[in-house]
């Protein structure tokens, strides 16, 4: 038929007299059905005529909605695996990290849910300890989590933010930790550590992993590596002389993603994983002070996935 003939163009009328009466008057079927004299069936196709000729443009306004539009940006500026952005008011940082962790922790189930087997490596910090808190349990003792950051704290104490062993018995598995401190006295320290036999078992074990989610810290005097006794604040300083902006496992980077030349970096014993990566490694980070450092990851590609908070996402589109 003819779609500029009278008889077409008659029913678009209709159409959009259905459109009108149950997006905007708020109608259902049945109302629609017996204000225009059709039967209900009629009426439902009405509305969806409408729809697809582009009579009716539906917007949602809520801060949900700009939420996903911001994650669509980043994914598709960044050839992202997944990214989600979660809603923010006036929330708190212990609430963002909350929702920051609700939202993470849906993705990492994806993977763990699975029956086949994975090895599922992680990075430590306090986001990624408080996702691994709001994960289901699992019984998956086919899966193997190791941890890919030094789980000795600088005292000799354990890690804090070490969360593989948490997450292994979450799922009942196995966990392979990193035999070493996160940060050794000295390059010449630095290199016993990463030859021990068990610190080969873990590395070897990372080279095979289906999946790894870290977290991304800022530099700057009382980030977490310096407030947890990790580096010193003179250490801070020399690593934001050389252009440091945020660290991935450790590994301090620029604000284009690059390895700055410091003196702590030749210290780091953490496993150092591919870029651009081979496998997805999502990374969970928020608040606008985290958005130099996530967007210097994002450009060095030292990740291909993320789940952030809206103050922080507006920061990193705003960049570019």
């Amino acid at each position: 038929m003819d779609p500029s003939s009278p008889r077409q163009e008659e029913k678009l009328e209709v159409a959009v007299r259905a459109a009108w009466l149950y997006y905007v008057a708020g109608n259902t079927q049945h109302e629609i059905a017996q204000k225009l004299n059709v039967s209900r069936a009629t009426a439902q196709r009405l509305v969806a005529l409408a729809i697809e000729r582009g009579l009716v443009k539906v917007r949602v306004y809520h801060k949900v909605a700009s939420c996903l539009e911001l994650a669509i940006s980043l994914r598709q500026r960044y050839n992202l695996v997944t990214c989600n952005v979660v809603p923010v008011n006036e929330d708190s940082g212990e609430q963002v990290l909350r929702k920051i962790a609700v939202a993470a922790a849906q993705i990492v189930e994806t993977y763990i849910s699975e029956t086949e087997p994975k090895i599922i490596a992680l990075g430590s910090g306090q986001t990624i300890k408080a996702v691994i808190g709001e994960l289901n349990s699992f019984e998956r003792p086919q899966h193997r989590v190791l941890s890919l950051v030094g789980t000795i704290a600088r005292d000799g104490a354990s890690n804090p933010y070490d969360a593989a062993l948490q997450a292994a018995e979450k799922i009942g598995t196995k966990c392979f930790l990193l035999p070493a401190p996160l940060m050794a006295d000295s390059p010449e320290e630095r290199k016993q550590w990463v030859r021990h036999r068990l610190y080969k078992v873990v590395e070897d074990l990372s080279s095979k992993a289906d999946v790894a989610f870290v977290g991304i810290g800022d530099v700057r005097v009382g980030c977490p590596l310096h407030r947890d006794g990790f580096i010193t604040r003179e250490e801070v300083t020399e690593l934001t002389r050389s252009g440091a902006v945020g660290d991935n496992l450790g590994w301090t980077f620029d604000k284009n993603g690059e390895l700055v030349r410091a003196g702590v970096q030749e210290r780091v014993t953490s496993i150092q994983l591919p870029r651009p990566p081979k496998i997805p490694v999502i990374a969970f980070a928020g608040g606008e002070h985290k958005a130099q450092a996530v967007l210097g990851a994002l450009r060095g590609q030292w990740i291909s996935g993320l789940v952030t908070d809206e103050r922080c996402a507006r920061g990193l589109l705003a960049e570019e």
